[in-house]
Formats: C-alpha cells, structure tokens, sequence
C-alpha cells in the first residue's frame, strides 16, 4: 500500500473540527435538555479519532452535526476548513458519513446506487462508471452488483453503504458505530477498510462501543459523557493520565473524575 500523501499528525491539515459544540432539545416532559455541551475536538488528515461513551452520552448527536445533520445550538464544526453552518453543502462535499440506520433505497442494486450518488456529486462518464467499478471490485461485491439491495444481507448492505460514502474520495469520514449488527467477518472487513483510509491519508472520526475496535484502530480517543469531553488522548497517554491499563477502567476513572458513580454511569450505557 502506499505511503500517505500528508505528513504526520502533528503538521497534518485539520479535517474535522469541533469549537464550543452545543446541542438543545426541547423535551415536553423535562423542558430543555441539553445533549452536547461545549465539546472541542480536532481530527487531521492520516488519523483515526474514536469518541467512546455510553448510550446517552451524546456521541451520535455530535457526529450529526459535524455532518450537517443537525444544526448546532451553539458553536462552530468546519469539515475541511468549510464552516457546516455557512456552507453545508460544501461541507458535504469534502465528507463521507455513515451510520447503522443508513438506508439505501431497497429497489435499486448497488450499481445503481453508486450511480445515483456519483451524480449527485458531480462524477459522470467514463469517470464515473471507472470509479463504481474500483469500488465494486475493493469490496468484493460483484456476485451482486446488479441484484435489489432489499434482497441482500446485513454485511453486503453495510458494504454498499461503505461505498456510498468514499465514492467522490472525501478527505474526511464520519463513521457512526459503523459495525453495528455485523457478523465477524463483516466487522472485521470494515475495520480494514478504515485502517486503510489512514494510510490513504484521509481523516475518519468514529465511534464505538467496542473497546476492542478503539485499541486497534485509534490514533487518538476522546471519552465524553454527559455530553462533555472528559479528555482526549492516545492511549498511551489516557492510561498514563489515569493510572489504568484497560479502556474500560480508563473510561471509568475519567468518570469518576467528573463527579460521577461509574458504575452507575455504566449500569445506565451498558456500553463504553
């Protein structure tokens, strides 16, 4: 594989930013709740970010601002230096987004889906067609290229839907517990998958409730819970910071720093 195009992390562009994030609901029973409070977060270019939480925590909430999705309360996210609140569609443009609920429209086949969305994105012609045929061929989906996809399996959707999101090469991915309802083979295509957009030198930014995924992949992690970042860090330097070797003990100390009963905090996520 080749080496990446950008220089490490340190000097490398930022391509997903995060200032002062905030997120309101108003819920009829408790009045306004405040899902994200004031979360800076960076991510450059030839890096892996892993935000691990609870449920709850408000980790999906801001993976959907950050991709124009919802619309911040307060704050500011950039993807690539756009700023998503002045120019979304920009924004989207230099993004690739993906999420277990990601949908595809059941009576087209993954050929045509790329098709579909190719457009959208500005590729036509012999460019296009030579890019859907790339990635049919890197995800291994050719015996069903031309098939519905309401007819395929959990594992080839999540492939296509894969494809969606890379098929205009965006410089910065957003991965919302991407192998949620895989099978082991399908996870672990995924996990090479993401592994290789960092050596392609592109951003990915994902989160997670398997600590197994965040000790493989991540470059960095930042623990958030209750809609706050708790601390950002390599692993090695979490571990040193709270004095645990295990993520999960990692995840736990972080909260109990914060004022929290971890095992509560865990007994109401159930996942880290």
């Amino acid at each position: 594989m080749s080496a990446s195009p950008y220089p490490p992390r340190g000097a490398a562009p930022i391509a997903i930013e995060a200032i002062g994030l905030e997120k309101s609901f108003v819920d009829p029973k408790r009045g306004v709740v405040k899902a994200v409070r004031g979360i800076d977060l960076d991510c450059r270019r030839g890096e892996i970010f892993g935000l691990l939480g609870p449920n709850g925590a408000g980790k999906t909430t801001t993976l959907r601002m950050l991709a124009t999705i919802l619309a911040p309360s307060a704050g500011t996210a950039r993807i690539d230096g756009v700023d998503v609140a002045r120019d979304p569609l920009e924004a989207r443009r230099r993004l690739g987004f993906l999420s277990g609920s990601t949908g595809l429209y059941p009576r087209l086949s993954p050929r045509e889906t790329l098709a579909y969305f190719g457009k959208l994105h500005g590729l036509t012609g012999d460019a296009l067609d030579a890019r859907i045929e790339e990635l049919v061929d890197a995800f291994s989906m050719r015996d069903y290229a031309d098939g519905r996809c309401e007819a395929l399996s959990t594992g080839q959707k999540q492939k296509v839907s894969i494809a969606r999101a890379v098929l205009h090469d965006p410089p910065a991915l957003i991965l919302d517990e991407p192998t949620t309802g895989l099978d082991i083979l399908a996870s672990s295509a995924m996990i090479d998958f993401v592994e290789s957009r960092r050596s392609a030198g592109r951003c990915v930014l994902f989160s997670t409730h398997v600590l197994s995924e965040a000790e493989r992949l991540c470059d960095r992690i930042g623990v958030i819970f209750h809609g706050r970042v708790l601390d950002v860090g390599t692993k090695d330097e979490l571990r040193e910071r709270t004095g645990k070797t295990w993520l999960e003990d990692v995840f736990k100390e972080l909260v109990r720093r914060a004022g929290e009963d971890p095992d509560a905090a865990a007994a109401r996520g159930r996942s880290v």
